[in-house]
């Protein structure tokens, strides 16, 4: 490993937890560095400077004023991710001014591709300004896919940018940043060095029609220089042993104490309180791609209690109040971002559930099999990669009969095959979705990166 010890990394991104953060993208930005950190490499990120970052709160410090670019001046502060020794780097411009990291849900409007363009753009002569060049700049999503052909076309014959490679990280396709001349997710896919998604079955799925999001094209070309890394989970703030969000702590060894928490959860949801009936949770935003479609009364007639959390389109929040009105005693829909009721969604129900059309990775599915919750999900992305018959249960077709049908015959062994049931827990209990293990798998990408010759 001593070899690879000075290997530097930037990581870039529009988000890292929970300095910034709206969704997972966050997550993985502040979960993968510190990974990387334990394999021995310098891993630093690099994200916007926003008018809702608290200065004080994470201790951030001015490090390079008025950095001038083509005009324009920039300032470059620093602090570290918490309980970390990973530094973070923020642009500070009026571009990030707002409090709100996105203008619009879907997260590519005019606003975010104008401020994301321009936060590219000064990424690279932030790292010249404070002499740090990294061996790789790991991109993220098309916010910093401009970095790639910047680095291709206008930073080529400087010397301090000669040797710098790039890995861009696709976390969900379907978001491009699409102006009148520019496909920012296509230039990220088509400039980059190296090109990830993060699951290998939706590696695999994007050169297809079906998945390609209009780029499949463009994918089948950089076909060999596509690969698909699983994301991780944190394993210690997702521990059933150790959670303080939970009602009471338990283990593979003590399964029986999960049923605190299932009472726990229908009692403060207002559902019937009764530890023999199935209690299946879905934890989600609440848009197309999650397989809301899918849901719908006739899933009500299964002997079970439902309980959602999630925000998100209008249209799926209203149908799934109006299935909460219509059946008090079955069905709760709880349409907020709450933590707390997360953790204990997780750790009371005894069905997770995820039928989405396509899920680059899922995280739903890791976590709740940390909690020794069986995951129901439909087979794609990560989703098919991560849940096999061992752990829980799986559809391939999108249609709602199917949905309804597996999670019959889910019920039908949730109640009449105990030790089957309490074995996929176990079993679902004993996976491994560290980030370490994730870390090592992009260490093998950086050092291909680092000794290929373009």
């Amino acid at each position: 490993m001593s070899k690879n010890k000075k290997l530097k990394i930037l990581i870039a991104a529009a988000e890292a937890a929970p300095i910034a953060k709206v969704g997972g993208l966050g997550d993985v930005i502040s979960a993968l560095p510190k990974a990387l950190v334990k394999l021995n490499l310098d891993a630093r990120v690099i994200i916007p400077f926003y008018g809702a970052i608290d200065k004080n709160k994470y201790k951030i410090k001015l490090i390079k004023q008025n950095i001038k670019i083509n005009g324009t001046a920039i300032n470059l502060w620093q602090t570290n991710l918490p309980d970390s020794t990973v530094p973070v780097y923020l642009i500070e411009h009026n571009f990030f001014q707002k409090k709100e990291i996105y203008s619009t849900m879907l997260a590519d409007g005019p606003a975010d591709i104008k401020k994301f363009t321009f936060f590219s753009r000064m990424i690279l002569p932030s790292l010249e300004a404070i002499n740090f060049q990294p061996d790789i700049i790991h991109l993220n999503d098309w916010h910093t896919a401009p970095v790639a052909q910047l680095l291709k076309i206008k930073y080529k014959t400087k010397s301090f940018f000669k040797q710098i490679k790039t890995l861009y990280t696709i976390h969900n396709l379907a978001n491009q940043g699409i102006t009148k001349t520019e496909n920012y997710m296509a230039t990220g896919i088509l400039n980059s060095n190296l090109i990830n998604t993060v699951s290998p079955t939706y590696a695999k799925e994007i050169l297809t029609k079906e998945y390609g999001a209009g780029l499949e094209k463009f994918l089948t070309k950089r076909k060999k220089q596509l690969f698909g890394i699983l994301n991780g989970i944190d394993t210690d703030f997702f521990n059933p042993q150790t959670d303080k969000l939970i009602k009471l702590n338990y283990s593979a060894e003590a399964l029986e104490k999960k049923v605190a928490n299932k009472a726990q959860l229908q009692r403060q949801l207002g559902l019937p309180q009764n530890k023999n009936i199935a209690l299946v949770g879905l934890i989600s935003r609440l848009v197309w791609q999650k397989g809301l479609d899918l849901i719908n009364d006739k899933l009500l007639e299964l002997n079970c209690q439902f309980v959602f959390l999630g925000t998100g389109q209008k249209k799926y929040e209203e149908q799934l109040l109006k299935l909460a009105k219509k059946f008090l005693q079955q069905f709760s829909a709880q349409i907020k971002f709450d933590e707390k009721l997360a953790h204990l969604i997780y750790a009371g129900s005894d069905i997770f559930l995820m039928p989405s059309y396509f899920e680059p990775c899922g995280l739903g599915q890791m976590i709740a099999m940390r909690y020794g919750t069986a995951p129901l999900v439909r087979a794609t992305g990560g989703l098919a990669d991560t849940v096999n018959d061992k752990v829980g249960f799986s559809f391939k077709k999108y249609s709602a009969p199917i949905l309804y049908k597996t999670l019959d015959k889910t019920l039908t062994i949730f109640y009449n095959q105990p030790q089957i049931w309490r074995q996929l827990q176990i079993n679902g209990m004993k996976q491994n979705f560290s980030w370490d293990k994730s870390a090592k798998e992009y260490l093998k990408l950086y050092i291909q990166l680092k000794n290929s010759a373009d």
